[in-house]
């Protein structure tokens, strides 16, 4: 049982320099001893030192590693070290109380107050954790802690979601009890653990239980309003869980995509999370806004949710910015719900051509792989009575035709030149900032990325007849 850990600290290079250069009393605690005993690697070590002040011993730890030092929390003596690579850290700590005992039993998890003895390999599971790691089980170990922390209550579902555990019973009887307290957590640590939620492989589940315990409708009201959308003629499922089934459609898509796009998905570049945990989170609210939107024909009873698209990403924007993600976070995911239905209406096309789906790609650029993906999931999760298989299966051979295009032309495309600006159009039509004019401008660039437009001279010609008509 302890060789597993055992093994994988002996392994760690940064561990081993720890143990190599220092003769103090140290614990590796929490995270990194349930991923070790796992079998899995980490990027997050948290240690407790026991005979010397935490903000000593990260000091040489910086020195050692030539690190950076990050102040988390100076009164309660928590601090980073973050390595070089900007991957690897180290959180250090002294115990709760000065003690190692008091310190695990204050913590929120079974599983992530599991300590070993960085001299001595030795084990101290006061909670059962190891057990609770061998029989999948997230159990907690004091209600109290929960009481201390509400935050917790949001990082049960965290593990659930990476590790598809299921939960204990006397841990969903605290949770049913205080999901109303996550609204006294501050809104960055919320978002963390979300962002860490939808980061897992199991997040759809973790977001079906949630919401068993009231804990989802507390972080995201607008759930309310998707419940009250029923199951119709192309939708076999209600709309909270198309939502939540779309989540699970794009993780499975990921799944069994090619390295271009697996690759593409897993990188990071914006919110410290990849594509991938952002391109769920927007799978998650692509359908916000049909309830606002939603309206039923009398005569055929079809429900019909115009231009939800549009309604959701403003709804989404709102949504996210209370939540405090950042600026590039938001424009992402808003993007990604206005965008959500247009690969296939481009694919739907009477007749597909390498100029339509090249409009698609400058339009999108960046985004089309995202865009795409997020359009089959939507496809997958909506199953009514009137989706034949054969609908379904030509939407997604179609949308894969599109994202072969993609990968065919993305290494050989440049940015599209800049052939009038705003004021060149104000001048050559002697208008004024209207919205006139950005009419003028959508329209013009539309016809530059169709391909209809190649010069300057040509673009003077289509804005003088644009305004005319």
């Amino acid at each position: 049982m302890s060789s597993r850990i055992t093994d994988k600290i002996k392994a760690d290079e940064i561990l081993n320099r720890i143990i190599n250069t220092f003769d103090n009393e140290v614990y590796l605690v929490g995270g990194a001893v349930r991923d070790f005993y796992m079998g899995k690697d980490t990027l997050d070590r948290d240690i407790i030192v026991i005979d010397e002040d935490a903000k000593v011993f990260a000091q040489k730890l910086v020195d050692l590693f030539e690190a950076t030092f990050v102040i988390l929390d100076d009164e309660n003596k928590i601090y980073r070290v973050v390595l070089p690579d900007k991957k690897n850290y180290i959180d250090i700590t002294n115990p709760v109380d000065n003690s190692l005992e008091r310190d695990l039993l204050r913590r929120d998890l079974t599983i992530n107050a599991i300590a070993v003895n960085l001299k001595s390999y030795e084990i101290i599971d006061l909670c059962g954790g190891i057990a609770d790691i061998e029989n999948k089980n997230i159990n907690l170990i004091s209600e109290h802690n929960f009481l201390d922390d509400p935050l917790r209550l949001l990082r049960v579902y965290r593990f659930q979601a990476l590790l598809g555990f299921d939960i204990s019973p006397d841990t969903l009887t605290v949770l049913c009890k205080y999901s109303g307290l996550i609204s006294k957590s501050a809104v960055e640590r919320i978002s963390y653990e979300l962002l860490k939620l939808f980061s897992g492989d199991y997040t759809d589940i973790a977001l079906l239980n949630m919401d068993k315990v009231w804990l989802l409708e507390e972080i995201f009201p607008v759930i309310k309003e998707l419940k009250q959308v029923p199951p119709n003629t192309h939708h076999h499922l209600d709309l909270f869980h198309h939502s939540i089934e779309t989540v699970k459609q794009v993780n499975l898509l990921y799944q069994n995509s090619d390295d271009i796009v697996k690759s593409h998905l897993e990188s990071v570049d914006f919110g410290g999370f990849n594509r991938l945990t952002h391109l769920k989170i927007a799978a998650f609210l692509h359908d916000i806004g049909k309830f606002s939107t939603w309206t039923v024909e009398k005569d055929t009873g079809r429900h019909r949710f115009m231009k939800h698209d549009e309604t959701g990403a403003k709804m989404a924007y709102k949504i996210l910015k209370k939540l405090n993600f950042s600026k590039k976070q938001i424009e992402y995911i808003s993007l990604m719900i206005r965008n959500h239905i247009y690969p296939s209406q481009v694919m739907a096309a009477p007749e597909i051509t390498d100029k339509i789906m090249m409009r698609f790609v400058r339009r999108t650029m960046d985004n089309s792989i995202d865009n795409i993906i997020l359009a089959q999931a939507d496809r997958l999760s909506a199953r009514g009575p009137f989706i034949t298989d054969e609908i379904i299966e030509k939407n997604l051979s179609s949308l894969n035709r599109l994202m072969q295009f993609y990968k065919d032309v993305k290494d050989t495309l440049e940015p599209l030149p800049k052939l009038l600006s705003g004021n060149d159009v104000m001048d050559i039509l002697n208008i004024k900032p209207s919205p006139e004019l950005g009419k003028i401008m959508d329209a013009l660039y539309d016809a530059q990325i169709s391909g209809n437009i190649n010069t300057k001279d040509e673009a003077m010609d289509f804005i003088k007849k644009f305004h005319a008509d």
